[in-house]
């Protein structure tokens, strides 16, 4: 039995379950578990208590997944259960960061509904230059981001969300959304310039070593 359910796609397996087959479920959770887990430690990387929000994330999708109405859906939908799961817990939780810091005279509450475009030409680092130090360094920066623009660009660079998918999820004007995710990927970028640039200087051949 559990054979034919690994077999079956994502929306196979949501139709299943939305027919109450515990089998295909326990097959959406061991597909999508690390999903749920990296996800949750990228939101809130100093919670000590991810597997039990994870475990919480998958009873509320088992409870709930009756209301998808599009299965093929089903990695998005859960995105969005991980997200309003995260926002609980901050509701719940004594904040040890600011949460607007970083939005002081930007006009975080776009008075023109949320079209205010904002250039996003920068990036994060190569993906070929991250090893287990940068990695380090990043998850570093990452926690001293206020939660909703370490949301955003989480949601951004991690999920590979859209900016209107952000919106929706976060209940935030696109306009904000865009604002945050650049504002995010500069700070990340001037926090981990340092690091970078000795990067580059240990990297740099001497002149013995050019001529050799």
């Amino acid at each position: 039995m559990a054979t034919i359910y690994s077999q079956k796609s994502d929306r196979d397996l949501v139709i299943a379950c939305q027919r109450r087959e515990q089998p295909a479920f326990e097959e959406l959770v061991k597909r999508h578990q690390k999903t749920v887990f990296a996800l949750l430690y990228q939101l809130a990387p100093d919670w000590h208590d991810t597997s039990d929000l994870a475990q919480e994330v998958f009873i509320r999708v088992w409870r709930s997944i009756n209301n998808l109405r599009n299965p093929g859906a089903f990695r998005s939908w859960l995105t969005q259960i991980v997200t309003n799961l995260f926002y609980d817990e901050l509701r719940k939780r004594p904040r040890k960061l600011p949460t607007i810091s970083m939005d002081d005279n930007m006009g975080d509450d776009d008075t023109d509904g949320g079209t205010k475009d904002v250039p996003d030409d920068s990036s994060l680092p190569d993906e070929k230059v991250l090893n287990a130090e940068l990695s380090t360094v990043i998850r570093e920066a990452m926690l001293k981001l206020p939660e909703q623009f370490r949301t955003s660009i989480v949601l951004r660079e991690v999920e590979g969300l859209s900016y209107e998918e952000i919106a929706v999820i976060t209940k935030t004007e696109m306009g904000t959304v865009k604002s945050r995710i650049a504002r995010a990927r500069l700070k990340l970028q001037e926090m981990l310039k340092p690091y970078l640039d000795r990067e580059n200087q240990d990297n740099t051949p001497t002149s013995s070593e050019v001529s050799g």
